[in-house]
């Protein structure tokens, strides 16, 4: 047993154990710098920092130019709309410029008859008891409403 604790105390056997214990740390430190240093480098990192860099400068006019565009599409589709109510809108005009349109149009809507005809209106005998609550509410209203209503839906048929 002399040699044995001899040994263990001796200068030689406390280097190698000492140097054995260094080189396991470095290998450890060394491994632990890799792992580290795989997962993200300075250049990884500055990459990353210009694309988000460069995607925060991008976001506000990629986003003004998608509404733009639909602001664009909006107008263009109203300008076809408006178009086509001109076009409706010459086609009555070219209507009343014809005097037999005209004509018929005084007749239908506001019942004149030309000098020697005689005008009738057909009153349908059952109208009274089917009168309307749009029309009960007409005779209670002052007569300066209801003759806007009639202005009203002479507009409205014309369309």
């Amino acid at each position: 047993m002399a040699v044995k604790d001899r040994d263990r105390f001796s200068t030689a056997t406390r280097l190698r154990l000492l140097g054995e214990q260094t080189a396991a740390r470095v290998y450890r430190s060394q491994s632990r710098r890799q792992a580290r240093r795989s997962r993200l480098t300075g250049r990884a990192a500055l990459l990353a920092l210009v694309l988000c860099s460069m995607i925060v400068a991008l976001a506000y006019p990629m986003r003004q130019y998608v509404s733009q565009r639909a602001q664009i599409s909006d107008l263009q589709r109203q300008r076809e709309q408006a178009r086509e109510r001109v076009e409706q809108l010459r086609d009555l005009k070219a209507r009343w410029q014809d005097d037999s349109y005209a004509e018929q149009q005084i007749r239908r809507r506001l019942h004149y008859v030309m000098p020697g005809e005689t005008g009738y209106v057909v009153v349908d005998p059952g109208g009274t008891a089917r009168q309307s609550r749009a029309d009960l509410k007409a005779a209670r209203r002052p007569w300066y409403a209801n003759v806007w209503d009639g202005v009203d839906k002479s507009d409205a048929s014309d369309q």
